[in-house]
């Protein structure tokens, strides 16, 4: 499976899962509908509550492996087709890097400031 695809895959998965909610939102209503009569039919009322449990099961499971793939996406764990990992380590490094340029630019300062100092005292004892 190319991991250029995955999104894609996962977008239209995710698609079908809306479809089914509506799915199971309109078996509710029929359900509902059917009982809101003044001689309600059992047998349709179970049909359409059945189909809307089953479906809410469906739904459940589908966005369950979903909410799980996003939790390992969001930790940084590796998993195929995602960068978001590798990025996050390269940014923390990049800002180790400069982290680490600005302390050893400060040091510099600061020695450059020591000697400075040192070599004043010393010139004006030569010239009295």
């Amino acid at each position: 499976m190319a991991s250029s695809s995955m999104p894609l895959e996962r977008l239209q998965a995710l698609d079908n899962v809306e479809k089914e909610i509506a799915s199971c939102i309109q078996s509710a209503g029929q359900a509902l509908m059917e009982l809101s009569k003044d001689k309600a039919s059992m047998k349709q009322v179970e049909s359409h509550t059945s189909t809307f449990l089953k479906t809410l099961n469906h739904v459940e499971g589908e966005l369950s492996k979903h909410i799980n793939y996003l939790t390992q996406v969001s930790t940084g764990q590796p998993h195929e087709g995602s960068a978001y990992g590798s990025l996050k380590m390269y940014k923390t490094a990049r800002h180790r890097l400069e982290h680490t340029r600005t302390r050893l630019q400060d040091l510099e300062n600061l020695k450059n400031r020591a000697l400075a100092s040192s070599i004043r005292p010393t010139s004006a004892q030569n010239n009295p």
